[in-house]
């Protein structure tokens, strides 16, 4: 059998004491019950005499106990489910006891009697089964509840549960219901004995006296009241004018605000779209200003790796010939060399080696450089202070072989100046190698020096000096600058 609460709609599952109650304990409960509500009054308590307080609280009492009986009254008792059936399953079926002849021919006549017909709250099924004869005492008890309460039943755990706290708070609003009728019935008690005891003339003609009393001390509060309240309209139309003046001034005091924000507004817009166009104007010579300087930039990081001694004085070599800005530094049989070319190679050499020296800030020690292009000369700073120059005519003349023999020593002063650069660079730098020594006149193991030595030798040694000088130059340069 499948029920639902009646208040939630949830599905409920039956305990198993109301599949098996028996007609004993059905009957119990119902006599358990309540009756139904009837409303009967015994005396018409709105026609006693009681004060106003009394008739009020009466009133009050009254209201809320029709409220509630009026929802009891709307509650019918719902028909017995005599026309429904309950359609059982084949395994039920099978366990039903077949019904007895003899017994059913005895329930249907009585004491000879003929048969009454069926009343309509009787099943017309006889014998009815167990399951059928429980849900139909199951539907009855649940329409009796249903009747005689103000709740349709079954109800769920839940619901039960809120049912209960409802009729707790109900009943705490009977208890002060019953209150107020008590207190009403004490009043209307007291009346009864202050009228029957009655007044006498003499207390009557006080109280006539005292009620004239309060009657002139009421008019004298109603004429001060009256002064009052022309004093108070009086005030409120003050006040009203008041009110229109400064509704009137905040109006006008809106419009000149209203004005002053759009002249704010406009000054303000202006203004912005000057710093607009000041900032673009200042954006394009900001964009100008930095691609000139990405140029420069470039240029300068050009000029920085460009290095101007390396363009100035070219060393290289032309075959066995070391060359200095393409000229030639030496003499080889079958190749012909002008002495000028040589001369202007060794100017261009002795101003290398000068501007190296410069650049080192190293001081040479008795001697002094004099670059003077194909005719330059080396000054001896010590003794005979005498001068050597580096440059040669050729010819075989005694005096020719005396100024050849100051061009040696001017080679050999050179290489002692070239010695005191290197000497200084090992110094600063002990990582710098040099391919060649230098021992007075010889560099290598070839002399320097041109009288009594082959042109091959003194052109290999001429050539060592070349590498010497680009390796002091490429030192100068970038190693000196870390």
């Amino acid at each position: 059998m499948s029920l639902v609460c009646q208040q939630c709609k949830e599905p409920l599952e039956l305990d198993g004491s109301l599949s098996d109650l028996a007609p004993s304990a059905y009957d119990m409960i119902v006599a358990s019950l309540p009756p139904a509500p009837t409303r009967q009054e015994s005396e018409p308590i709105s026609q006693l005499k009681a004060t106003q307080a009394s008739r009020t609280a009466w009133q009050k009492a009254k209201s809320a106990s029709i409220s509630g009986s009026t929802r009891s009254q709307k509650k019918q008792i719902a028909p017995l489910p005599n026309e429904s059936f309950v359609l059982l399953q084949d395994s039920i079926v099978r366990h039903i006891p077949s019904p007895d002849p003899k017994k059913a021919s005895s329930s249907r006549t009585t004491s000879g009697k003929a048969p009454q017909p069926a009343k309509q709250e009787e099943p017309a099924h006889p014998n009815p089964s167990p399951l059928s004869h429980h849900l139909r005492s199951t539907v009855r008890l649940f329409n009796l509840l249903s009747a005689r309460t103000e709740i349709d039943h079954p109800l769920c755990a839940e619901c039960t549960q809120i049912l209960l706290v409802t009729l707790q708070r109900q009943l705490d609003e009977t208890k002060r219901e019953r209150d107020g009728y008590i207190a009403f019935e004490k009043e209307v008690r007291k009346e009864r004995e202050r009228d029957a005891q009655g007044m006498s003339k003499e207390e009557a003609e006080k109280k006539i006296e005292k009620l004239k009393l309060d009657e002139r001390l009421s008019i004298e509060q109603l004429k001060v009241a009256e002064q009052e309240r022309v004093q108070l309209e009086d005030e409120l139309r003050a006040l009203e004018e008041e009110e229109k003046a400064l509704a009137e001034e905040e109006a006008r005091q809106a419009v000149r605000f209203v004005f002053s924000i759009v002249f704010t507004d406009y000054r303000f817009w202006h203004a912005h779209n000057n710093h607009l166009l000041s900032s673009e104007h200042f954006s394009s010579q900001l964009a100008t200003i930095r691609a000139a300087y990405a140029a420069d930039s470039a240029t300068l990081e050009k000029l920085e790796r460009t290095n101007v001694y390396n363009d100035a004085f070219c060393i290289g070599h032309d075959g066995v010939f070391g060359t200095i800005n393409g000229l030639r530094l030496g003499r080889v049989p079958g190749v012909p060399v002008e002495w000028a070319e040589i001369n202007a190679a060794w100017g261009q050499s002795l101003l290398l080696l000068y501007t190296i020296a410069r650049k080192l800030d190293c001081t040479f020690e008795n001697y002094r450089l004099v670059p003077m292009g194909s005719f330059s000369r080396i000054e001896k700073t010590t003794g005979d202070k005498a001068s050597y120059e580096l440059y040669s005519s050729g010819n075989l003349n005694m005096l020719q072989l005396l100024h050849n023999r100051r061009f040696d020593l001017a080679m050999v002063a050179f290489l002692e100046c070239l010695k005191q650069v290197m000497d200084h660079i090992k110094s600063q730098d002990p990582s710098v190698e040099f391919p060649h020594q230098l021992v007075r006149d010889k560099i290598g193991d070839v002399s320097i020096k041109l009288k009594f030595n082959q042109d091959e030798a003194w052109t290999r040694s001429l050539r060592h000096v070349l590498l010497a000088l680009k390796i002091c130059l490429k030192w100068a340069t970038n190693g000196a600058n870390g």
